[in-house]
């Protein structure tokens, strides 16, 4: 046996009291106003159904579509339906009921003229015959009522709702409320079928699709719109906005002083935001100020004086503008580097050369000075060249950031020629310079132009923190040993410090707090990645009571585990007698002619090359080859390049002698280790002379 109907807790009570009477008018009004306001009917239908049924006490409720079919007659249809699924032995309603003519069911062809007719089909399932009583019982209703729905001034279709449990007589309350309904239902029927529906649709679709905020506020400036992605952007439910004056809830609290609501503000003092399009700020839920793009327009509807405001959130267009204006100054200041370096190259070249003769010269003046108070004349003279080549040279390294040529160095040494480097510019300004050194040397493995460009970096920037300071300004400088032993040291101020806020950004790329052409702000990111390419540390530290403090530690090596560089020593060279030497600048050939005859090495001078087989041509082949860098026509790689292709073992024993070792580096590295020059920087003394021959001789042992 099938098991009994009975209803549920989810059911609605089955007393006809007044307190249901009114929940019942309630309800009706409630759908009915639901469906007034609904853009899309259909998608309000289901929820409706369900809530008619509750309050009627019934089990389904169903929304029939007739229709005449050409050569079929009557057919009836399901547009909609709610069933109460809680009830043992209920079946949910058919999405189509079977089609019927209505010639073959006398009872469906009563129910159409009547509901054409505007009258209700209500009664027990018991009481009727046919299809219709056929359908029921397999449906198990037991009571029913029809209210017929009208669209357009035609019958469109009718409203139903069921009772499953109880054979029951329907309460006028209850037929007056399915009247309501079938009414409601119509009309909203009516309005979906107009234009003024579907461009209302369009409408409200278009507002909530709109990826721009959309708010809409009256006169009074309360919010009577706000879309989707309003809320999103301003953090706010609509549910818990609409109604509330715009002025308090998204206008920045200090825009407000001075109007009583938002549409006021909207109005403005001089400067309406009506009618126009501009950049303001507003502000979300969580208080947070940021800028937008606001389009307000006003609109006038029954005598009502509306303002429609689309809102766009600039905070992302911003930032990429300012990336792109980061990106853009990066790109100038790399090519204003470029450019710089190219310029340096060419001044350090013309300076080197009168320095290799000031060198040259004065170490021969010390060499044969008759008495000692000349030596020291020109030990002074000649230690304040070179002290000018080195200042030449490290400005040079710190435009051309070459690849790290890593070989043991001595830290004390790399800061001993920052402080040379940035010296006057201390002295200038009336800046102390205490500076402590480490006893003995500290070693590493580094670049000594790249470590000495980080400290110069941070010897600068203190000058630059000291400008404006009053009374004493002293910069400390100390080299150490940490506490695991690795080398370091750190440069000190007693200027403003550093702002918390700004902290860490100190070492980001182009960020700087000095004035327009007084830094680039890369000066601490170049500093960084040449430290951490050493797999070292570099970080600020705050002074007390004022003050900055930069620090840098290198992993320490033991002594003679670096690569000691390649043209350096005191070697004694051997068999060496013969010297060619190609230079296109008369007095730095014949200085360096003159040092290599205090030698016992004879040279042969020579303004410019030609080939191999006509500048050697009627003369004995030196036994080394000393060659400017940059000549006018053919360049010193250029033949170096010549005699590897045809006097090999000349090759081994060429000098490459430069005014910008940075520049040449470049291109002498791209060769294999054996068929690299030797170098010589200017200006050069005569240990540096003495040097390169001791390279060349150790070269010609080894390859015998």
């Amino acid at each position: 046996m099938e098991a009994p109907l009975r209803r549920t807790e989810t059911s609605l009570p089955s007393s006809g009291t007044a307190p249901r009477e009114a929940s019942l008018a309630v309800a009706a009004a409630r759908i009915a106003r639901r469906l007034r306001e609904a853009a899309d009917w259909r998608q309000e239908i289901g929820e409706l159904l369900e809530l008619l049924a509750r309050s009627c006490m019934g089990h389904r409720a169903i929304l029939f579509r007739l229709e005449d079919a050409p050569g079929q007659g009557l057919t009836q249809s399901v547009a909609a339906y709610w069933v109460d699924r809680s009830l043992a032995g209920i079946a949910a309603a058919p999405s189509i009921i079977p089609q019927a003519v209505v010639h073959m069911d006398p009872l469906l062809g009563k129910v159409a003229q009547e509901g054409r007719q505007g009258k209700m089909f209500a009664g027990l399932t018991r009481d009727i015959e046919g299809f219709l009583r056929q359908d029921f019982e397999k449906q198990r209703i037991v009571s029913f009522l029809s209210v017929p729905v009208w669209a357009n001034g035609t019958p469109w279709g009718s409203l139903a709702v069921n009772d499953c449990v109880d054979e029951r007589v329907w309460t006028d309350e209850v037929r007056a409320a399915m009247e309501i309904v079938a009414l409601a239902v119509g009309d909203a029927i009516e309005r979906s079928q107009s234009e003024a529906h579907v461009s209302e649709v369009v409408r409200r679709t278009m507002i909530q699709a709109s990826l721009d905020a959309i708010i809409v506020i009256d006169e009074t400036g309360s919010v009577m719109e706000f879309n989707p992605a309003a809320e999103k952007m301003f953090g706010y439910r609509r549910s818990e906005i609409l109604g509330r004056d715009l002025l308090h809830m998204i206008v920045p609290h200090y825009y407000r002083k001075g109007y009583a609501t938002g549409a006021e503000y909207m109005a403005g003092r001089g400067a309406p935001m009506i009618g126009q399009r501009l950049e303001t700020v507003t502000q979300n839920a969580a208080g947070e100020v940021f800028p937008i793009e606001l389009t307000a327009t006003e609109i006038k509807v029954a005598d009502r004086r509306l303002i429609f405001g689309s809102i766009r959130d600039l905070r992302e267009r911003l930032r990429a503008e300012e990336e792109i204006h980061r990106q853009r100054e990066k790109l100038h200041q790399n090519e204003k580097m470029a450019a710089m370096g190219s310029l340096l190259a060419g001044v350090s070249h013309e300076l080197n050369n009168p320095l290799a003769v000031v060198v040259a010269q004065s170490t021969l003046l010390h060499e044969f000075a008759p008495d000692q108070k000349t030596k020291v004349r020109a030990e002074k003279v000649r230690a304040a060249a070179e002290r000018c080549g080195r200042i030449v040279k490290s400005f040079l390294s710190m435009v051309r950031l070459h690849p790290a040529a890593e070989a043991e160095t001595d830290l004390n040494q790399m800061v001993r020629a920052a402080l040379e480097l940035t010296a006057y510019g201390a002295r200038s300004n009336g800046i102390i310079i205490d500076s402590d050194f480490a006893a003995g040397p500290l070693l590493v493995l580094a670049d000594a132009d790249h470590i000495t460009q980080v400290a110069a970096n941070f010897l600068i920037n203190s000058q630059h923190a000291l400008a404006g300071v009053g009374g004493d300004r002293l910069i400390r400088v100390r080299t150490y040993r940490a506490a695991g032993g690795d080398p370091g040291f750190f440069v000190e101020d007693n200027g403003p410090g550093i702002d918390k806020a700004i902290r860490p950004r100190i070492f980001e790329s182009y960020f700087t707090t000095k004035p327009a052409g007084a830094g680039t702000g890369i000066g601490l990111s170049i500093s960084k990645s040449i430290v951490e390419r050493l797999r070292g540390r570099i970080w600020f530290e705050e002074v007390v009571p004022r003050g900055a403090r930069f620090l840098v530690e290198l992993p320490a090596i033991a002594a003679g585990a670096g690569h000691a560089p390649a043209v350096q020593g005191r070697a004694k060279p051997s068999g060496l007698r013969r010297a060619l030497i190609v230079d296109d600048e008369p007095d730095v050939a014949a200085s360096l002619s003159d040092i290599l005859e205090l030698m016992g090495i004879r040279s042969r001078i020579v303004a410019g090359w030609q080939s191999p087989a006509v500048t050697l041509a009627g003369h004995r082949e030196p036994d080394i080859v000393f060659c400017d860098l940059r000549m006018p026509g053919v360049s010193g790689m250029e033949v170096h390049r010549q005699l590897l292709a045809e006097r090999p073992a000349l090759a081994r024993r060429f000098v490459l002698v430069t005014g910008d070792l940075v520049g040449a580096r470049a291109e002498v590295e791209a060769l294999t280790a054996e068929r690299r020059p030797l170098m010589l920087e200017k200006p050069f003394s005569t240990l540096d002379v003495r040097g390169a021959l001791a390279a060349v001789a150790e070269r010609g042992a080894r390859e015998e």
